[in-house]
């Protein structure tokens, strides 16, 4: 499969997260929410990890690669954390268009830290990203 595929079964999965996190975290701290989300991943991505691998695919990485798949784990820990708690706080159907402004960072980022180009079409899909998380936002 291409990586179009891929980022769409994300997005489905993404929005089946959205809704199945926001009926998990009712009623409980969504730091704990959080952690046995977090816990189910590790496990899970374990198992796939090691049943999916091609022989031989596992080569220990480089210092640079664990320095910077450390830091993503913690910001992606981070971003759930809050991302739990506005569920709990806040209707799905307004905070993950807002969680989904990420889009838009990654297009700046990209741009600035990965040297990617930053075409006309980025620039108006991001401006129109924003327009529309925040039209869901105050809705």
């Amino acid at each position: 499969m291409n990586w179009l595929i891929w980022a769409l079964l994300s997005a489905v999965f993404a929005a089946a997260t959205a809704v199945l996190a926001k009926i998990g975290v009712t009623g409980i701290d969504s730091n704990f929410a959080t952690a046995i989300r977090t816990s189910v991943i590790v496990i899970f991505t374990w198992l796939l990890a090691f049943w999916l691998r091609a022989p031989g695919s596992f080569h220990w990485p480089s210092n640079r690669s664990w320095l910077f798949l450390m830091l993503s784990g913690i910001a992606t820990g981070l971003s759930w954390l809050c991302y739990f708690r506005a569920l709990q706080l806040g209707p799905a159907s307004r905070v993950s268009p807002v969680d989904k402004l990420s889009v838009v960072l990654v297009i700046l980022l990209g741009a600035l830290v990965l040297g990617e180009k930053l075409t006309a079409a980025k620039v108006i899909g991001g401006l129109l990203i924003c327009l529309g998380a925040v039209a869901v936002a105050l809705d």
